[in-house]
């Protein structure tokens, strides 16, 4: 089979300088490609992650026995006896008189906090931390923006042994609530407000009625962010001001703890009942972090991040862990591309001379339907985009290429919040296909499954992880036998991780991502990828965004439409229908075009960004939206009515 040409193949100087040759030449594999790179990383899980821990010269207080000492899935036991703390490894690398985070904000305005500062203020809030009763084990929350302020609390937290959780504030508290009271949380870290589309958007109430849904604090610490008053009322708990937990004078100790002490809690989506606590530990995200960001990112010192997120999405995380590598990362407060001035982002980026920008294929396709070019800032410094959340259509890589730079890795990347890490992505000296990620990361020993748990090359499979990876989670929050976390990923293939996720695996390495699997179109028995037919539509200018499901019916039939948001001034009328069919005939297949195309006045959304396609498919057959989704988990429950209604009047039912 002939492999297709490389949309980009990266520099030979580039290559012989990244990180992950010098981390090759260090186990002795000199010159090796990426595949021999990664078959040893994946073969050889005790040597591969015991180099990890060397060149990144983890330090533990005590050492580790042995580095995998019980390999089977759930249940592996990395590192036993090692005693290390995520935050002393955060701040260790940072110097006094460099910028550790650059804060910045849709009005283009922006502040550094130096490595030193960042220590003392770390110091200041553990310790006020530790005198409003947190101890190692405990919980503090976050209610955040993406500032400084969130990585701050995280670390001085961290540095207690205590577990850290965090959500943005566009959450209302009710949603925030239904996440934090299952952690029974010790202190609350709230803030004023935040920036978004040119307002300020006040949540000083929402913060204080969050604090009376949780009846276990004793603190809350109110943020002055935005500059609007705290009231003067009594207060659900004793109230801090955060100008005086973080200005105090104090000297940093971080606890060390075991290598799989809990670190955080971050949530699934919750698109149905409370939404899971998955539990991850300092150890296992340490060197997973380490790999990505060193190693796939090529970060280090003199290097800076900017990746656009919110602080309940899994990618704050990996934007706090930055930090660990040495380089400074950039917090950014607002919309991604707010009216007053749509590219701010990278305005900021061509200022602060930004080397990896980070975003989401939703927003590199609205720049380019839009016709907002990058290139009108200079963007020289940078030398990766990386691009998650969904599949990254190939339409979007000449865009990059000719808007951004020629110069730049086009890096798209796949994993979740369960191992809050990705699965595929790039490397620094691998080729670059379009509408492909390059190759499946170190250390991930990832496969794609026929229906019969067979691995397949060239054929639409399960994404399963068949060896374990030390980031994946601890546990579920409240699930004592862990039934829930095995139903979650074991409950297919017992022993491999499946993720829920439809892949190809190409015969040249690299990994195509189709969409969810529990959405997967299946006509007449042929399996079709949502994402490729989402790809050919959002290109069409009359087409702001598309969704299309595929429904089993009571009759034994199968029902596939396409549901549309029209660009302003379009109508659906049957030249536009005719252009839509076409268009899929031609860039997909005549598979893949619908039996219908439906107007709705948008597409309903996870807080993260992630279309709701089972969801939606559930309420065209009739389920109960109850049943289906809660609208805390959406970004615009309203649409979740709309689909309700649609499926109602489907079936001829009386609302």
């Amino acid at each position: 089979m002939t492999v297709p040409r490389p949309f980009m193949t990266p520099d030979p100087q580039t290559v012989a300088d990244c990180r992950l040759m010098d981390f090759a030449r260090r186990v002795g594999m000199e010159g090796a490609d990426y595949a021999t790179l990664h078959r040893w990383s994946v073969t050889d899980l005790q040597g591969f992650w015991g180099a990890v821990w060397e060149y990144f010269d983890i330090d533990a207080d005590t050492p580790h026995q042995q580095v995998l000492a019980e390999e089977t899935m759930p249940g592996a036991r990395w590192f036993p006896g090692a005693t290390v703390n995520y935050a002393h490894h955060a701040l260790r690398n940072l110097t006094d008189d460099t910028a550790a985070i650059v804060a910045l904000d849709e009005t283009g305005s922006s502040y550094e906090v130096t490595g030193g500062r960042l220590r003392a203020q770390v110091a200041s809030v553990a310790a006020t931390l530790r005198d409003l009763g947190v101890g190692r084990g405990d919980r503090v929350v976050g209610y955040l923006p993406n500032t400084p302020h969130a990585i701050v609390a995280f670390l001085a937290a961290t540095s207690l042994g205590a577990v850290w959780s965090v959500c943005g504030q566009d959450y209302a508290p009710k949603a925030a609530a239904d996440r934090f009271a299952q952690l029974e949380p010790t202190v609350l870290i709230g803030a004023d407000g935040y920036l978004f589309n040119g307002a300020t958007h006040d949540r000083r109430d929402a913060t204080l009625d969050l604090a009376g849904a949780l009846p276990t604090l004793k603190a809350t610490i109110l943020v002055d962010h935005v500059g609007l008053p705290w009231p003067s009322p009594a207060y659900p708990s004793l109230v801090v001001p955060w100008e005086d937990a973080a200005t105090r004078t104090e000297e940093l100790v971080c606890t060390p703890v075991p290598f799989d002490h809990p670190l955080w809690v971050v949530f699934s989506s919750g698109t149905t009942g409370l939404p899971k606590g998955i539990v991850h530990g300092h150890g296992g995200v340490l060197l997973e972090h380490l790999k990505t960001l060193g190693l796939h990112s090529d970060l280090g010192p003199g290097d800076r991040l900017l990746w656009y997120t919110t602080t309940h999405w899994m990618m704050w995380n990996l934007v706090a862990s930055t930090l660990l590598t040495g380089a400074t990362t950039c917090t950014y407060d607002g919309s991604p591309a707010p009216f007053a001035k749509p590219d701010v982002l990278w305005e900021l980026a061509a200022r602060h001379r930004v080397t990896v920008f980070g975003t989401s294929p939703q927003y590199l396709q609205g720049m380019a339907k839009f016709g907002i070019d990058p290139s009108a800032h200079d963007l020289s410094s940078i030398r990766v985009v990386g691009c998650t959340g969904s599949a990254l259509p190939a339409s979007a890589y000449p865009w990059v290429r000719d808007h951004v730079g020629d110069h730049v890795l086009l890096a798209s990347t796949s994993g979740g919040t369960d191992v809050v890490s990705g699965f595929a992505g790039s490397a620094p000296n691998t080729p670059v296909w379009a509408g492909e990620l390059s190759v499946p990361h170190l250390g991930v020993a990832l496969a794609a499954y026929d229906a019969d748990g067979f691995p397949v090359v060239d054929q639409v499979g399960e994404l399963v992880i068949t060896r374990p990876m030390p980031s994946m989670p601890l546990c579920f929050w409240n699930d004592p036998d862990g039934t829930r976390y095995r139903d979650a990923y074991f409950s297919s293939y017992p022993g491999v991780w499946r993720h829920g996720d439809w892949i190809t695996v190409t015969g040249h390495g690299s990994v195509i991502v189709h969409g969810r699997s529990d959405s997967t179109l299946n006509r007449n028995g042929v399996r079709l990828g949502s994402a490729d037919i989402h790809d050919v539509v959002e290109r069409l200018p009359e087409i702001t965004e598309a969704l299309v499901i595929g429904s089993e019916e009571p009759d034994g039939g199968y029902w596939m439409p396409l549901f549309v948001v029209l660009a302003a001034g379009a109508t659906l009328d049957d030249p536009l229908r005719e252009k839509i069919q076409e268009a899929i005939r031609t860039g997909a297949s005549p598979r893949h075009v619908p039996d219908e195309i439906i107007e709705v006045p948008g597409i309903p959304h996870t807080r993260t960004g992630k279309k709701l396609e089972v969801p939606v498919k559930r309420l065209l057959q009739g389920a109960p939206v109850e049943h289906v989704v809660s609208a805390a988990a959406v970004d615009a429950p309203a649409l979740i009515d709309h689909f309700a209604r649609l499926g109602t009047e489907r079936r001829g039912c009386s609302t």
